[in-house]
């Protein structure tokens, strides 16, 4: 018997009026996650399109391909650097034994791979499976399908966090980002926040030693390393160089931070197959791009003689800490970013200014990006109104 055929045959006790009626959510996620679901649309007037939204949350997930492979091979290559410079040749953790195989030395690819590997999926499956467990839990009591937004927003919310970050921490901030962050407004669609950027602010702001700081970066217990971006807020771009850290290697991925978000490279590829598959808008990555590139720009010129950041370069903010990662994955989310065309430029011009502002004025807060697209969040539907009614004033006067 094939899979069709199985699911076909327990459908019955699944829709209305079987014994499980109350599942139908689970099915239904089941059988549309292998199968193309068998719904058309009906009536005269509709748009033929062959994407749907299980291709494009799909196609997002895949675009984040070459992100999560450096997701692994950093975040191993970085413990590996650790414990070569500390003179260890184990950990003392469940990750011994697979290690003991492969070894610890930053110079083996495979070994890094591995390694990193240790630390990402345990991340991403806490990740997949107390989320999931929420998302088909209000799909059950409010009877409807469960919706494969989710495989975006566990990818995402792991790519984001540090590699040494608990797993409790982990299941709690994925809980508070589907429950508070999208279900309690009605689920995909009708959240106007990002709900893995606000799973992270919960545990930015809850518990702030184990997502910021030098010792969740790198995941060898007793080892600190700050990230190039936590460097320059405290001296400035020699502060970097000081470091021995150079714009190649933040551009590539080889440095300290969260799991998905150090190889520039990396999501730039991934802003390609989603521009190119017109699943992310490349007016909000412009508008984030610009605004970030005017308002540096202009602390540039202006200079402080007791603000190393003012002075740094645009191509510096652009390849370290999460600026890329937040422009292409996480302010092109269509459901909490503006609408309108106009107002998808005003969108992204406004995080990437206040991206800037927060990085370079607010010392406590090095990294801007996600307070940034969760504050443009909460303007978004704002933005688009004023462009509307700016649309519907010159049509008057053009037609008066």
């Amino acid at each position: 018997m094939s899979a069709r055929d199985f699911l076909d045959s327990i459908e019955p006790h699944f829709i209305k009026g079987g014994r499980f009626e109350k599942y139908f959510g689970l099915y239904e996620m089941v059988d549309t996650f292998i199968y193309t679901p068998a719904e058309v649309t009906r009536g005269a007037t509709h748009v033929r399109d062959g994407n749907d939204l299980k291709r494009t949350m799909t196609f997002v997930v895949v675009a984040t391909f070459f992100c999560v492979l450096m997701a692994m091979y950093n975040t191993g290559y970085q413990a590996n650097l650790a414990m070569e410079a500390m003179g260890l040749d184990k950990i003392n953790n469940w990750r011994s034994m697979p290690m003991a195989l492969f070894g610890y030395s930053p110079a083996n690819p495979f070994s890094c791979m591995v390694h990193g590997a240790l630390y990402f999926f345990p991340i991403y499956l806490t990740t997949i499976a107390v989320g999931g467990i929420w998302e088909v839990l209000f799909a059950t009591v409010r009877k409807h399908e469960v919706n494969e937004g989710f495989l975006v927003t566990s990818m995402l919310y792991a790519l984001i966090l540090p590699p040494n970050m608990p797993l409790w921490q982990v299941a709690l901030g994925i809980s508070f980002g589907v429950v508070i962050g999208k279900e309690v407004f009605g689920g995909t669609g009708k959240n106007f926040l990002n709900p893995a950027l606000t799973g992270r602010a919960f545990l930015y702001f809850a518990y702030p030693a184990t997502i910021s700081g030098d010792s969740v970066w790198v995941a060898v217990d007793g080892y600190t390393a700050a990230t190039p971006l936590s460097l320059a807020a405290n001296g400035g771009l020699d502060a970097v160089h000081a470091a021995n850290y150079s714009w190649a290697q933040t551009f590539f991925g080889f440095e300290p931070g969260c799991l998905g978000e150090t190889s520039t490279l990396a999501i730039l590829i991934g802003a390609a197959f989603l521009l190119y598959t017109g699943v992310a808008s490349y007016r909000i990555m412009g508008g984030v791009f610009i605004g970030m590139l005017a308002t540096v720009l202009l602390f540039n010129i202006i200079g402080s003689d007791s603000n190393p950041m003012f002075a740094f370069p645009w191509y510096w903010h652009f390849a370290t800490g999460g600026f890329a990662f937040g422009m292409v994955y996480m302010a092109t989310d269509p459901v909490s970013a503006a609408m309108t065309d106009t107002g998808r430029w005003l969108f992204g011009g406004l995080v990437g200014a206040m991206t800037i502002l927060i990085r370079v004025v607010n010392p406590a807060f090095p990294e801007g990006i996600m307070l940034a697209i969760l504050f443009a969040n909460m303007f978004a539907p704002t933005i688009d109104y004023f462009v509307i009614q700016a649309n519907i004033r010159r049509r008057i006067k053009r037609h008066a």
